[in-house]
């Protein structure tokens, strides 16, 4: 009982939870991944757009947060270092995806070869942000697959503030950039997902008419 008393105290008190993590705290664990496996899995989801891997990646996102908890930087909260390691896995498992799938490509000319988004964005501030604009399942779909195809860069720091409502600093902190640069990113992200919607919007306005 006195376990569980303790546990609800963790919540608003991360540096006594943190303190309970670095002694190998069993409770402690359990409960960070109670508490955050919801998110993180969310993040790793929509990093990877697929369930089924984020699931996997989510595991080793706090293998290693058990792992690397005496690392921990005081001052910094659990939320946006448990989000930089799953940032940091969900881009391992890509680049490890297309490594992979280039090598069979190489053997298979099934298989068509990866290319990196080379496409330059002008640094010009969208507005708000287009997840704002949808809300229907097929052009939220829409919006899915645009992202994906958003440079990494920015598609990662688009993710983190319009998608999981982290502030910008929090964001800066979780890719260990500058808030100028994450803003920067950003607005290229969302830019470059306008420029991919510009025919989703058109066609429900020529459908609406």
């Amino acid at each position: 009982m006195a376990d569980l008393a303790r546990a609800l105290t963790w919540s608003p008190d991360e540096a006594e939870l943190t303190t309970e993590l670095r002694s190998g705290s069993e409770a402690a664990f359990d409960w960070l991944v109670t508490h955050y496996h919801a998110p993180v899995y969310g993040l790793v989801a929509r990093m990877l757009n697929d369930s089924s891997e984020a699931a996997d990646v989510t595991q080793e996102v706090f293998l290693k947060a058990f792992r690397g908890i005496r690392r921990f930087r005081q001052g910094s909260s659990l939320k946006t270092w448990l989000y930089r390691i799953a940032v940091r896995e969900s881009l391992n498992h890509r680049r490890w995806f297309w490594r992979h799938l280039r090598q069979q490509s190489s053997l298979d000319s099934f298989w068509g070869e990866g290319r990196e988004d080379g496409v330059r964005f002008d640094f010009v501030d969208p507005g708000s942000s287009p997840y704002d604009l949808f809300v229907s399942t097929e052009v939220q779909q829409a919006v899915r697959q645009a992202l994906a195809g958003v440079a990494e860069v920015f598609r990662t720091a688009v993710i983190l503030r319009d998608l999981e409502g982290l502030s910008y600093e929090e964001v800066a902190e979780v890719l260990d950039v500058s808030v100028g640069t994450v803003k920067s990113r950003i607005l290229r992200g969302r830019r470059a997902l306008r420029l991919a919607l510009d025919p989703v919007f058109a066609t429900r306005q020529r459908a609406a008419d």
